[in-house]
């Protein structure tokens, strides 16, 4: 993968997954900085900030915030495109014993 520069679009595919969750959760990283999950993950955070249940707690208001909700999940075989740029080349190297690009 010598030839990934900046600027350049890339498809990737899981080949492998990584052993260690650091590696996991960068490839994870990876795969959400994708345009269209990028979206879904705003409609998500949108939707549960609009619908959080507010209780008291303490004589205060307190926000029961629910989880982030991984619309994307590491697997063997998974595509995704990315517009590489020079921040995220290292996340990209780290990992790229696990990816093929095409």
């Amino acid at each position: 993968m010598a030839e990934l520069a900046p600027t350049k679009t890339v498809t990737f595919t899981v080949k492998a997954l990584p052993r260690t969750d650091r590696q996991r959760k960068t490839l994870q990283r990876l795969m959400r900085l994708q345009p269209k999950v990028q979206r879904g993950l705003k409609r998500l955070a949108d939707a549960r900030r609009r619908e959080t249940p507010w209780t008291q707690r303490g004589g205060r208001p307190f926000a029961r915030r629910k989880a982030a909700t991984k619309l994307v999940v590491p697997r063997v075989g998974a595509t995704f495109t990315l517009r590489l740029t020079a921040q995220i080349l290292p996340d990209i190297r780290s990992v790229e014993k696990y990816l093929s690009t095409k």
